[in-house]
Order: structure tokens, then sequence, then C-alpha cells
């Protein structure tokens, strides 16, 4: 079994998470969208899975952008220049 098929497997599993969107990816589902394209031709269109098109939109609608937002966890021990050192 190749390296490729290995990861090409987990990713169908769900085991490994992938790189996140750019924003101008997203901005682009969002730019299909208002033209009126639905969901499935969107995903066909930009090769992106029916469900992170979903959020996408959702997303945006909830919150008016497509930039990341902040997210909720347990704030680092050690601050960004202790690490460095």
């Amino acid at each position: 079994m190749t390296r490729f098929s290995i990861y090409s497997n987990c990713l169908l599993l769900g085991i490994m998470k992938t790189k996140e969107l750019t924003k101008q990816v997203r901005d682009k589902v969002v730019e299909k969208y208002e033209a009126g394209l639905g969901y499935k031709k969107i995903s066909r269109a930009l090769n992106i899975s029916l469900s992170t098109i979903k959020s996408i939109i959702r997303k945006w609608k909830e919150y008016g952008t497509t930039a990341n937002l902040p997210r909720g966890g347990r704030p680092p021990k050690l601050k960004s220049r202790t690490r460095r050192k």
C-alpha cells in the first residue's frame, strides 16, 4: 500500500483532520451561493464536500463573515515567547 493510499483511506474514514480552507475558497463558495447555485452544484464545481459547503454557508449566514472565528479551549500553559526559547 502506498503512502498516498494510506493517507486517502484515513481521510475517508475520518481519522485524520484536514487543513482549513483558505479565505479565498470560502469566499468563492459564498459568491457562488449568492449567484443562485445550489449546495450540490457548488460542491461539484469546487470539489469540496457537501457538508463543508453547508458549514461555510451556515457560518456566513449566522455571523456574516467567512473568516476563521476564535475557538474555545484551554489557554496554552506557556506563552509564545517562552515556547520559542
